[in-house]
């Protein structure tokens, strides 16, 4: 029941939806998935249950995974790289006139915060290979290179107040890492002059100091009063996981 709930607040509520990983970032293979990202918005009458509706669903298509809308501001605003990521994907599927709210509010959720957000998921990407190293003695290299395009766009985030996913004039160094056509002393020099390079660029970042919460809450507040409208009917279990986002979000 609750994988029904959620799959069809997803096929029926989304507001945008957008394509990530390694086809974003520019990055892609013939052998790469196609990661969809979503933002849903749950009738407001369903809060009024005992059991809420979901923060986020997975699928129901193949490599899907959505938030609900409230769970979403949230993450963004602590700088949950994910989620910023998700706002700034340069392949969007689907925004309805919600979604292309959220979009126009994407600088809201920017501040210097993204420096120990996309440090700190840097660091815990950086333990786990160096523990797989210790390990197993070997190095997954998709991962290296992924701590490496983090800390890159946390450098130029810092440095511009703007975020670019796609990783443009870094691909070609970022797939040697992938390969495996780098050591790993020098992935760690890299990791190393990357940091240098984000203290740097803190020092004169034009982001602010805090994310414009208000701004986001009011924005909450105005499409939480609007989905009071919305039908609450809970699908029962015959309605079965659809091929992933509604069928107008199949429209660029």
């Amino acid at each position: 029941m609750r994988d029904s709930l959620g799959h069809w607040l997803v096929r029926d509520h989304t507001v945008y939806a957008c394509v990530m990983g390694s086809r974003a970032f520019g990055l892609a293979t013939e052998a790469s998935d196609t990661d969809r990202r979503g933002v849903f918005v749950a009738p407001t009458p369903l809060f009024w249950r005992f059991e809420k509706p979901p923060t986020h669903v997975t699928g129901p298509g193949d490599e899907q995974f959505s938030w609900e809308l409230e769970r979403f501001c949230g993450l963004a605003l602590r700088a949950n790289p994910n989620l910023l990521e998700c706002l700034h994907s340069p392949l969007i599927e689907y925004a309805d006139a919600t979604g292309r709210e959220l979009l126009d509010l994407r600088e809201a959720f920017l501040s210097r915060r993204v420096e120990g957000s996309f440090r700190g998921y840097a660091a815990q990407q950086l333990a786990r290979l160096e523990q797989e190293l210790r390990s197993r003695g070997e190095v997954r290299w998709k991962h290296a290179m992924h701590l490496l395009r983090l800390l890159i766009s946390a450098r130029d985030l810092l440095r511009t107040g703007k975020l670019t996913v796609a990783v443009g004039e870094h691909r070609e160094e970022l797939l040697a890492v992938k390969r495996g056509e780098r050591s790993w002393e020098e992935v760690r020099a890299r990791v190393r002059t990357l940091h240098d390079e984000v203290d740097a660029a803190v020092t004169r970042t034009p982001l602010p100091a805090e994310p414009d919460r208000g701004r986001v809450e009011d924005f909450l507040l105005r499409v939480r009063r609007a989905a009071l409208s919305a039908d609450p009917a809970v699908p029962g279990p015959h309605l079965g996981a659809g091929p992933g986002i509604p069928e107008t979000a199949q429209r660029a």
